[in-house]
């Protein structure tokens, strides 16, 4: 099994970094609210804002490789919509996927950490492609589960 953790995280990242014009700052600035943590599997202990519901989320992901059907388990908390840490654990069945799972794991938390969950969609994360496919339908999932 491979675990991320914040000693093993590299600082690699792939991908855009969106910006935000001076009107969507001010908009932003005024947007705050009390946060609470929900140390449960995605019940509603936390407050509701927005469309999510903050708390702590699981889900598990699949995707397809050459040689396997590989699952990889996604948890992530949310506040106000904005994913506010990642975890991602894998379970390879060939040698090959477990290098991907590792690149990807070590890499993941620079890509979503402190975006919208409605705007992160990963294609390739420090060079792995397929298991971006079982993050993504994981996060799918979660969406549903954080739906206030």
């Amino acid at each position: 099994m491979i675990r991320t953790t914040a000693a093993s995280r590299t600082a690699v990242r792939f991908g855009t970094v969106a910006t935000v014009g001076f009107a969507g700052a001010l908009a932003l600035a005024g947007c705050t609210s009390p946060a609470t943590t929900d140390t449960g599997s995605g019940t509603d202990s936390g407050s509701s804002t927005g469309e999510y519901t903050d708390g702590t989320y699981t889900a598990e992901g699949t995707y397809q490789t050459p040689e396997s059907v590989e699952t990889i388990s996604v948890t992530v908390a949310l506040e106000d919509g904005i994913i506010t840490s990642v975890d991602v654990e894998g379970d390879p069945q060939k040698a090959e996927s477990q290098q991907y799972q590792g690149q990807f794991i070590g890499g993941i938390s620079d890509e979503v950490v402190g975006k919208s969950i409605d705007e992160i969609s990963v294609s390739r994360v420090a060079g792995s492609s397929l298991t971006s496919g079982g993050f993504n339908d994981a996060i799918e999932t979660i969406k549903a589960e954080a739906a206030a």
